[in-house]
């Protein structure tokens, strides 16, 4: 797994962080549990999915942060459009 130079603490920390603003703008009711997974998946699909583009939001909790957050986000709304259904 990679956590952006960020460590597994700092990526479980700020993935929840992520999370969670999703959670709160794509207006969806999670758990904490299911925050932190949103974020440090969604950061890592999103690393992929930026490095096969070749573009990069960099390292640091910063960038993980904004990482996790887009890729919670599109984690998201991919399980809107599956379920047909508000998450």
């Amino acid at each position: 797994m990679d956590t952006n130079g960020v460590g597994w603490i700092g990526a479980i920390i700020v993935g929840a962080v992520a999370g969670w603003l999703a959670e709160q703008v794509m207006k969806s009711n999670m758990g904490l549990l299911m925050n932190i997974i949103l974020g440090i998946v969604g950061a890592i699909v999103l690393n992929a999915i930026l490095a096969a583009i070749g573009f990069s939001f960099g390292t640091g909790l910063i960038a993980y942060l904004i990482t996790g957050f887009i890729g919670a986000c599109l984690l998201i709304a991919i399980a809107r459009l599956f379920r047909g259904r508000r998450v």
